[in-house]
């Protein structure tokens, strides 16, 4: 059973950085996406950025570009979102989601990817 765990959100002051991880067990292809996507209390599920785990990079939010980087340890099977420079529209819940088999492709939406994490929650605040 594919599962995919979030872990190091928590709170940060504007300006500031946090890096997310990505733990996903449960299966043993080497091709896939991981996409990060992030939800804030009364807005629409935004995807922000995608990794293939052949190393392409896919953002799919401009806000973002030159603030977030992803990463991935395809051997640990855990993927990283290092966020910096973070601004207030940056708070929400942040999820990851794998597509099993299929790279990163712009403008995806929530139907490309076959799994999804619970998420953990990133707050900017002073």
């Amino acid at each position: 059973q594919v599962q995919l765990v979030e872990s190091g959100g928590g709170l940060v002051e504007p300006g500031g950085s946090l890096r997310l991880s990505c733990a996903a067990s449960g299966f043993s292809l080497n091709y896939f996406g991981v996409g990060w996507w992030r939800r804030a209390p009364g807005k629409e599920r935004e995807h922000v950025v995608c990794l293939t785990s052949t190393g392409g990079t896919i953002y799919q939010t401009d806000s973002v570009k030159g603030r977030f980087t992803v990463s991935g340890d395809t051997a640990k099977n855990v993927f990283y979102l290092q966020m910096s420079n973070l601004t207030t529209e940056d708070a929400a819940d942040y999820l990851c989601a794998l597509a099993i088999g299929r790279p990163c492709r712009p403008g995806t939406n929530e139907q490309y990817y076959d799994y999804w994490g619970q998420g953990t929650q990133v707050t900017v605040s002073s």
